[in-house]
């Protein structure tokens, strides 16, 4: 088994947080105790911790557990240049739960700055482990399916739909760029809005709006092309996509038939799908992935839930993906993160260390390794 991705076994990115990281967050921004240097003393202690977790299971590729950050999406985001957050009073409607009401507008022209905070993110990871460090951002797709578009500000971005995705496309072309500098060998791109856009709510909404979610769907794939296609030949380029997570609950439900020929077109390495529930639909549309080294990780592994899923039902699931995409292209990942926002899903942090020993036992069993 190789020391460089794709591997058999992988994880989407984020983990539950520490306590001591949860108590500072907290001490730091709702209480007003502690500064910015001393939660960030919190993390760094914390987050060695995380990853030798994570090679004490097995992994080969290791993130921070996205510790530093509250949500998935959001903390990246708004470190870009011309995107600001804004809390409001209505947060987005989740299944039976509203996330916290976190807004992203855009009020100027977009790009990545040179000292983005994540950079030096990545790079604590990879001075803390000796397997491959990885870092998992939102992709490009998630600036603009996130921002309504009464908080698109910029006169071009209103009058001309393409001048934003041109933009997007720069901005992460630069941040591909960037990561590259700070050492990054393995970049994980969660573009979940491909999910979204094959839900008939969410693509109801999308008509309401005036866009044809169908050409959004090929705008989204266009820009994660274009942000990639110029990466060095040893960087490898992952994308996640699932239908919403928070404290375990969904935001979306569809099969991937009507984006997996855009999804497979942009030219990324490793797809970390949602599989858990049939809220994904059939595996068929892995029939459209391409011969090649291109790889699927189905998650079939839930971080959604604390039971654990039988080897003899994740085998059988692997022996019906195979009938659609060569088992040598397949790996496993979970469904998700397990925390996509710093609440975290609903389950302990040994249920969550079973689940990742659950994903490599069941790579050694199907593939003989990692």
């Amino acid at each position: 088994m190789s020391d460089i991705p794709p591997f058999r076994a992988d994880h989407v990115g984020s983990l539950l947080r520490p306590d001591s990281v949860t108590a500072a967050r907290k001490a730091h921004f709702e209480d007003g105790k502690i500064s910015a240097e001393e939660l960030k003393e919190v993390e760094d202690a914390a987050i060695p911790n995380l990853i030798r977790m994570q090679q004490d299971a097995g992994l080969k590729a290791v993130t921070d557990g996205e510790a530093r950050r509250s949500f998935w999406h959001y903390d990246f985001m708004g470190m870009l240049n011309g995107l600001e957050l804004e809390e409001r009073e209505e947060g987005v409607q989740f299944a039976g739960v509203k996330l916290r009401p976190i807004f992203p507008t855009i009020i100027n022209k977009l790009s990545f700055p040179d000292d983005h905070p994540m950079l030096e993110h990545f790079k604590f990871v990879a001075q803390h482990t000796d397997v491959m460090p990885k870092i998992s951002i939102p992709g490009p797709s998630c600036c603009h399916f996130r921002t309504a578009p009464d908080d698109i500000h910029p006169k071009d971005y209103k009058e001309d739909p393409q001048a934003i995705f041109d933009d997007l496309a720069a901005t992460y072309r630069d941040a591909v760029g960037k990561f590259y500098e700070a050492g990054c060998r393995y970049l994980q791109m969660d573009d979940i809005f491909f999910a979204y856009l094959c839900d008939p709510k969410h693509r109801t909404t999308k008509v309401e709006e005036g866009i044809d979610p169908d050409w959004l769907i090929e705008r989204y794939s266009w820009m994660m092309r274009e942000a990639i296609k110029d990466r060095p030949d040893d960087m490898v380029i992952g994308m996640h996509m699932c239908r919403g997570n928070f404290r375990s609950t969904h935001a979306a439900e569809g099969a991937y038939d009507m984006a997996a020929e855009a999804i497979f077109s942009t030219g990324v390495d490793i797809f970390f799908m949602e599989y858990d529930t049939d809220r994904a639909g059939g595996l068929e549309p892995l029939s459209l992935l391409p011969k090649g080294k291109q790889i699927v990780l189905p998650g079939f592994i839930t971080t959604k839930t604390p039971e654990l899923e039988p080897m003899d039902w994740l085998k059988r699931k692997f022996d019906e993906a195979s009938q659609f995409a060569d088992l040598d292209q397949l790996g496993i990942a979970p469904q998700c993160g397990f925390a996509s926002t710093e609440e975290g899903n609903n389950v302990t942090y040994d249920d969550q260390r079973r689940k990742l020993d659950l994903v490599v036992a069941t790579a050694e069993a199907i593939w003989g390794g990692v």
